[in-house]
């Protein structure tokens, strides 16, 4: 009778092991979603899902994009005006370049051409010496004038007499014997040449000297 109660003793605790509240369980055994931590609006990653916009948050919305694309146009517009602008000052800063750009040049030329006017004042009818040193006293201070304004736009002269020949910067118009100076030398700078900075302007025209045809010389002796 003993191991008779054990045994519903023993039943009586298995039963009462297995829990009796059920009301936590769906219908189909899972923990309901509230219980659970997680709520419907979430995904199974646990980031909320946006829901829909409401009328007035969409209203918002197209505000805020319209603003964004007002603010945009109007830095489009501006950057092209300024751009145009820029543009248009180059035109004209070119063109003023082109027309005015002899200015300097030109402004010195008019001391030259006033010498030259006061040199024509000088009685040459005269025949005299002080008419002559006049001339030529206005004649020197007209070179000087002229080679001052050469210096200051960087006009170089090229006077090659005695140099060796240079087919870069002199022309040679004619040979020329000579016993005193060496082949391929110039012999006489027949007209200057001139360099406007590193560019050549005009070439020095010169005769360059040759050795001199010694065969002939012996036969005409």
């Amino acid at each position: 009778m003993n191991r008779k109660k054990q045994t519903e003793d023993h039943d009586d605790t298995s039963v009462s092991a297995v829990p009796t509240d059920t009301t936590d369980l769906g219908s189909d055994g899972a923990v309901p979603a509230e219980q659970s931590g997680t709520t419907p609006a979430e995904s199974a990653t646990g980031v909320p899902e946006e829901g829909p916009l409401t009328l007035e948050q969409a209203r918002l919305e197209l505000e805020r994009l319209r603003q964004q694309a007002a603010e945009a146009l109007d830095k489009y517009l501006r950057g092209k005006a300024e751009v145009e602008n820029t543009r248009r000052r180059a035109e004209i800063d070119a063109a003023n370049a082109r027309k005015y750009g002899i200015e300097r040049f030109a402004a010195e030329l008019l001391a030259v051409r006033d010498s030259l006017e006061l040199a024509r004042t000088v009685d040459i009818q005269q025949e005299n010496h002080t008419a002559l040193e006049k001339m030529h006293e206005g004649l020197d201070l007209t070179l000087k004038l002229m080679d001052s304004a050469f210096h200051k736009v960087a006009l170089t002269v090229i006077d090659p007499k005695g140099e060796k020949f240079d087919p870069e910067k002199h022309q040679a118009v004619s040979t020329v014997e000579s016993d005193t100076i060496a082949p391929g030398y110039v012999a006489q700078v027949v007209q200057k040449g001139y360099l406007l900075h590193d560019r050549l302007l005009r070439p020095a025209m010169v005769i360059v000297a040759k050795a001199a045809d010694t065969g002939k010389t012996t036969e005409s002796t």
